[in-house]
Parts: C-alpha cells; structure tokens; sequence
C-alpha cells in the first residue's frame, strides 16, 4: 500500500512538472522573441509581453531543471513548482537592483548635461550650437540618446522636434522637465535660460541623492530578507537530507497543501516588500505619444 502511495505520488509530481515545465519554456521562448511578439496583437502576445526581461531562456532552462531534480528528490510536486517560481522571481527580488542603479547613472548624466548647457550659454552660444557641442562630450550613460539628438539638428530637423524625439528615447519625467524648458527657449525665445537649467540640474541632483538614500535602506532590508530565505532554505534542505522522517506528513495531499500555502505567504510577503520599495515616478511632461518632427515645424533657435 505504501509503495503504490509513492508510486502515485511520483507520477503526480512527473506529469505536474512536465505541465508546468512545458509552459514555462513556452513563456521562455516568447521572451527571447519580444521584439517580433511586439508586432503582433493578441491576447496571449499581450500577457507575455509584460513579462520581466531578465527571464531568459537560460533562466528559465536552469530553474525547470532544478524544480525537476527538487520533484524527483522530494517526490513534492508542490516542491517543485515552488523551486522553479523562487529561481525565476528571488534573484530580480533579493539581488542587486540594477535597473534603478541604471536609472541613477543616467539622472547623474542628465544632471551633467544640464550644466554642461548652462556653461556653454553663459559663453554666449546659441540653443542649438550648445546642444550640438555637448552632444559631442556627452555623458557615458545618454551618449547614445545625445548622439542621436545630435544626428538629427544637423540633417535639419527642426530642434523643438528633435528634442521631444530626445526626450522620447530617454524615456525619464526628469528629463521631460529639462526638455520642457529647451523647447520653450527654442519656440518662444525664453530669456535667462541658463539661470533655469543651473537651478534644474540641482533639482536633478536632489534626486539622484534622495534615490540613494532610498536604496541604501533597501540594500538593508535585502540583506536582512536573504539571511531569512538563506536560513529557510537550509534548514529544509537539512531536514530531507538528515532527518527526512521528519517531513512524512507533506507526503499526503493535506502536507501539500500545507506547503503549497506557506509558499504563497513567502510570495505575498516578497511582493509586499518590492511594492513599498518602489518609488512612484512622478507623471510625465512630454508624452511618449507626441508626434515626431514633419519639415512644416518651426525650427529652433540657430
């Protein structure tokens, strides 16, 4: 009776495993394919186009492989299921946050640039001369968004134009605000620009010290989290190892269920802390929808 127990057990966790398995390498594959996905409509294409960009096909190969090897071993599809979530969510969650780092570099160099234009007015150049010239020493982390800004002021499009096109691919409310007070002094000839762009690169540095701050809390709170999960892990690990008597009781459906819901306050609580730890970015200046330049715009100062 035991036996056919564990062999019934065995064949759930192998046929949810492969279940579970097969549509996450489904959503594996949509991923690495985002950029035709994009292209398409669809309800489906939809959902998986909201999916982190970090899950790679790599990723999601190396947490199905480990939530298979957990089910074989703990005879738990519950188990396995969990091991192949926690593998694909923990890291983006307890690592390092590299996407606000990132975010952080370039609210530096946007700040930079600010100076870098103010300097270049107060000499006495022009909007569209100052814009060109910085372009051209732009800070590492926009020196693509410059460049381009750069490329299209001399193939003539018109400079308010150009700077919304900038403001779209930089894809930040602080810098719509910069670019807001360029393309007023562009279309409408706005004196004392310089004093403007001086007090707005030091609004920018305010926030790029109060995000900082903020992420030198949250690196606490992480480290604290990952002894937690840290401790957990090790502790269940040990126990299948040395004392897998111990853990007979998740053999049954209610064992199961048990886990299945301590695994769901362990997800909660991690969603719950990513949440209060996001800051809200404040609503954009220059919608991502604004037209791109045509050649009956009015053009810049020159």
């Amino acid at each position: 009776m035991i036996m056919a127990v564990s062999g019934s057990w065995t064949a759930g966790a192998v046929a949810c495993g492969t279940v579970f398995g097969l549509g996450l390498v489904a959503i594996g594959y949509g991923t690495v394919r985002r950029a035709a996905r994009e292209e398409r409509t669809g309800l489906w294409h939809g959902l998986v186009a909201r999916l982190p960009r970090e899950w790679t096909t790599r990723r999601v190969l190396i947490a199905l492989v480990a939530g298979a090897v957990t089910g074989a071993l703990t005879r738990w599809p519950v188990a396995a299921v969990l091991t192949t979530v926690a593998l694909l969510t923990l890291p983006g969650l307890l690592g390092p946050d590299r996407q606000a780092a990132r975010r952080t570099e370039r609210m530096e160099a946007l700040a930079t640039w600010t100076e870098m234009l103010r300097d270049t007015l107060s000499a006495a150049a022009g909007l569209e001369q100052a814009v060109l010239a910085t372009s051209d020493i732009a800070p590492a982390a926009l020196e693509q968004e410059l460049r381009a800004l750069s490329a299209a002021i001399r193939s003539g499009r018109p400079l308010p134009a150009a700077l919304r096109a900038f403001a779209e691919d930089v894809d930040d409310p602080l810098a719509d605000v910069v670019v807001a007070a360029l393309v007023m002094a562009a279309e409408q000839q706005a004196s004392q620009l310089a004093p403007l762009l001086g007090e707005l690169a030091e609004s920018v540095r305010e926030q790029v010290a109060m995000r900082q701050r903020i992420e030198a809390g949250r690196a606490s709170v992480r480290a604290g989290v990952r002894v937690t999960v840290l401790v957990t892990l090790g502790m269940a690990v040990g126990l299948v190892v040395f004392n897998r008597p111990y853990l007979d009781p998740f053999n049954t459906f209610t064992g199961q269920a048990v886990l299945a819901l301590v695994g769901s306050l362990f997800a909660v609580s991690f969603t719950y802390l990513n949440a209060i730890g996001r800051i809200e970015d404040p609503v954009r200046l220059v919608s991502p929808a604004a037209p791109r330049a045509t050649g009956t715009e009015p053009g810049g100062t020159r």
